[in-house]
């Protein structure tokens, strides 16, 4: 006796889910189909691509934030050198110097950063340390640093 579609239950052992599809082959002959219809397939992946719209731009807008981490650290570790060479010699080291004296940013730094220190020429030493943005980290725009402590602009300072 060959069986029939209506005479085919499935069985399901306890414990374990099943989801199939009885699918009529010919006559009498009945097999279970596997896998995912078209429609399953891509109404995942529309909700993949909704959620990946919506995490990446929040993703990466916290690896420019890091970034910018970095960069404020290095910053105040040259104004840290830039005090130390005051005591020593009286003045403010500007790029050229503190290149010469050995002085290398952070490589982290410096893929996305470009620095410059310009030194004022006045009787009262100053120094502004500078951090250019350069390419992925372009948006994120200059970081600037005073001997004073000034920085600019507070809402990057401030995050």
């Amino acid at each position: 006796m060959q069986p029939t579609l209506s005479s085919v239950t499935p069985t399901v052992e306890a414990g374990t889910h099943a989801i199939c599809r009885r699918v009529a082959i010919g006559p009498g002959v009945v097999r279970r189909a596997s896998g995912f219809t078209l429609l399953e397939l891509m109404i995942t992946v529309a909700v993949v691509a909704i959620l990946a719209s919506i995490a990446l731009p929040s993703y990466l807008e916290q690896i420019r934030k890091g970034r910018r981490s970095s960069a404020k650290v290095a910053m105040m570790d040259i104004a840290n050198r830039e005090q130390q060479f005051l005591l020593a010699s009286r003045t403010y080291a500007d790029t050229a110097t503190l290149l010469a004296t050995g002085y290398a940013g952070p490589s982290d730094v410096s893929a996305y950063y470009t620095w410059a220190v310009t030194v004022g020429s006045a009787t009262v030493p100053t120094f502004v340390i500078t951090f250019t943005a350069v390419g992925a980290q372009a948006v994120d725009g200059p970081l600037t640093l005073d001997q004073a402590g000034n920085r600019s602009p507070v809402s990057k300072w401030q995050q």
